[in-house]
């Protein structure tokens, strides 16, 4: 009978332990579950990332967003870059939605696409100058230009006033003093002492297939259209614009937008001296940054 007894009472004793082995095992497993899935939650949102879509002309600009591209992953914002090749479609892009920010174009082309076509657009941030240039497979210098020679110039209207500037500052005419240089055309050409023929007629992203093919007596042309071509602007150039230029290239979004942290971020980073000395050591001042 105290055998018996003594059996039971062990028995009862290595219950008890046994059970509160099992709570403490799923007390602590309860626990480990709970600290993984904070763990998992935190690690969620520290890798939680921001994506910003953004349009750019391609062989200049997307090259430029690329460096930046490091950067701003470190600050949680994952920047893709849709190259483009025309001036139309970035903007187009940038209003329905599928761009956040668009970096290809300068002020007075940005004014003027807001005032033709009612764009809600605003300058988030002006990044760079692309000095235009004047390019003759014949004539080594501006002097050299025979009377009657012919310029072939963009077709753009905002391009015409800058390119006539340059052709003024250059001693080659002389515009109507009472027109806004930004808008002059070839009809406020008051004085043209060489008689030059100003071909007005040309896209802009034709303009380098006609120098190539030696088409005219000189061609000016957009860097950012040369540079993608493999002309390098400070060399091949017989005149170039001067680095005091207003045509500042900028990144254009959507007025909604314009306190859009990520996009401050991101002029916030092409303004750094990292971005900046790419740019310089590039482009060898064919590009010039602008910091603001």
């Amino acid at each position: 009978m105290k055998k018996l007894l003594s059996f039971l009472i062990l028995s009862l004793v290595v219950a008890v332990l046994t059970a509160c082995g099992s709570a403490e095992k799923t007390e602590d497993t309860n626990n480990n579950a709970s600290e993984g899935t904070t763990k998992q939650t935190e690690s969620t949102e520290t890798t939680e990332t921001t994506k910003l879509v953004v349009g750019a002309s391609n062989g200049l600009h997307d090259l430029i967003l690329e460096q930046a591209q490091p950067i701003l992953a470190e600050e949680g914002i994952e920047l893709e870059i849709v190259p483009y090749q025309d001036y139309v479609l970035p903007n187009e892009h940038l209003e329905s939605g599928d761009l956040d920010a668009n970096y290809f174009q300068h002020i007075p082309y940005l004014e003027d696409e807001i005032a033709q076509k009612g764009y809600d657009f605003v300058n988030a941030g002006g990044i760079h100058v692309e000095p235009i240039g004047i390019y003759s497979q014949d004539y080594a210098s501006l002097d050299e230009l025979p009377d009657g020679a012919t310029i072939i110039i963009s077709n753009s209207v905002t391009d015409q006033g800058r390119i006539l500037s340059l052709l003024e500052v250059e001693g080659l005419i002389k515009l109507d003093p009472n027109v806004e240089k930004t808008v002059a055309t070839v009809d406020d050409i008051i004085e043209n002492p060489k008689n030059l023929v100003i071909d007005n007629s040309s896209a802009p992203e034709m303009l380098v297939t006609y120098y190539e093919e030696g088409e005219g007596d000189a061609v000016v042309i957009n860097s950012n259209f040369a540079i993608d071509a493999g002309i390098n602007p400070i060399e091949d150039s017989i005149a170039i614009e001067g680095s005091e230029s207003k045509y500042v290239n900028v990144i254009a979004v959507r007025s909604e937008d314009k306190d859009n942290p990520a996009i401050k971020k991101l002029v916030e980073v092409l303004h750094t001296k990292e971005i900046q000395d790419f740019i310089i050591n590039e482009w060898k001042g064919a590009v010039v940054p602008v910091a603001e």
